[in-house]
């Protein structure tokens, strides 16, 4: 490495974080498994038109930081045209949703006649509007305090009806689903609770096929399966996807197909890391607290991120098959955001999230402790999971 380059990694180092460190550890979840996800989403994305896999950046200046041996980035800053990886669960959500209706007889407005009802901190709400006018049915989408007017005009710019809820994001779920109780509605929301699994269910299920990309794009880069991937989190559903990905038994033992050249067993030792807001850890809090909690949602960049209550359907894979998980300032975000820019990769606040909670694991003191409890040294591929581009939080 130049002497050039070693500054620009020194100059990259945040500031010293506040002690102690938002943190929590479970080495355990390496030796959890569950049922691996169903392959259909996967090949229904493909069959769509705009599909193509979104790009796997690797950084060395990242690595060099990090004292790793290889980092790489998954941009989801145009994902089906879109700034968000979302429209990988809305779309396949919205398509079981479709199927499953199909049988029932259309009523006075023929096919329009469906209205898809969700709430959202921006992008899940706007790939649902989006997946609603390309099929040419109605969205209408609550949006919580906090969300960047820029962001709301571009939910409507999909031509959804957009009502601005005065509080959380959890209270534009409760109006979301008052909406969604009319006949002509469907909630297609990307957290569940008792009595409201199915749907969600199927979101998660449409995000494992960013991962299944992953591991064909590290196969291609002659990259080892990652040691550490970080996950941004907010209700949990994405971090549930990752989970179900890494921890099914399919990835126990050498895999067929796109993954075989990766090692063997990799699977049970890639460590998985959530990144939250601190103002709304909501996944962390359950964690430490060893139970399903909620916390006080603040106000963040982060705004995707900005949820106080965990999924119903994430928090047990969560609890049982997360390595760890943190919490990140709004400056530490925003200083990623900047850092990715500079190497090329458009991130959002809640895509940089990845970089600072790896930055935060893995560096400061205690940084010794943390890598071993996850399990990365020096010889360590790690993988950050950018969810979002710049241009879905224009605020910064």
């Amino acid at each position: 490495m130049t002497d050039q380059e070693n500054d620009l990694s020194a100059a990259r180092l945040p500031a010293p974080l506040p002690s102690p460190l938002p943190w929590y550890a479970r080495p355990a979840a390496r030796a959890w498994t569950c049922a691996a996800p169903s392959p259909d989403a996967r090949a229904f994305h493909a069959s769509l038109p705009r599909y193509a896999s979104t790009a796997l950046h690797e950084l060395p200046l990242l690595a060099a930081e990090l004292t790793v041996a290889r980092v790489f980035v998954k941009d989801e800053s145009s994902r089906f045209g879109l700034p968000a990886f979302k429209a990988l669960g809305a779309s396949w959500a919205i398509d079981r949703i479709l199927a499953r209706d199909a049988h029932r007889a259309p009523g006075p407005g023929g096919a329009r006649t469906l209205r898809f009802v969700t709430a959202t901190d921006g992008n899940h709400g706007r790939a649902v509007a989006r997946m609603a006018r390309q099929l040419g049915r109605r969205a209408h989408v609550f949006v919580p305090d906090g969300v960047h007017p820029a962001a709301v005009a571009a939910i409507e710019g999909e031509g959804a009806e957009v009502t601005a809820v005065a509080g959380s994001y959890d209270a534009a779920v409760r109006d979301a689903r008052a909406a969604a109780a009319a006949p002509d509605a469907v909630l297609v929301q990307d957290m569940a609770w008792d009595g409201y699994e199915e749907i969600p269910a199927l979101v998660v299920e449409g995000y494992a096929t960013l991962f299944a990309e992953v591991d064909a794009q590290l196969e291609a880069a002659g990259a080892e399966s990652p040691a550490l991937v970080a996950v941004p989190v907010g209700v949990g559903s994405f971090a549930q996807a990752a989970v179900t990905h890494y921890r099914s038994r399919a990835t126990v033992g050498l895999r067929s197909g796109a993954t075989a050249g990766l090692r063997s067993g990799r699977g049970m030792e890639t460590a998985l890391l959530a990144v939250e807001p601190v103002g709304a850890a909501c996944v962390l809090a359950s964690l430490r607290a060893g139970r399903f909690t909620r916390v006080p949602a603040g106000v963040t960049a982060m705004a995707g991120l900005n949820c106080g209550t965990p999924s119903s359907l994430a928090w047990p894979v969560l609890r049982d098959g997360l390595d760890a998980a943190v919490a990140v300032t709004d400056a530490e975000s925003t200083s990623a955001v900047r850092d990715l820019a500079e190497l090329g990769v458009s991130a959002g606040p809640c895509g940089a999230a990845s970089l600072a909670g790896v930055r935060a694991a893995l560096t400061g003191t205690g940084g010794a402790e943390r890598r071993a409890a996850l399990g990365v040294g020096p010889d360590a591929t790690v993988v950050l999971i950018s969810t979002e581009g710049a241009a879905a939080n224009p605020g910064l």
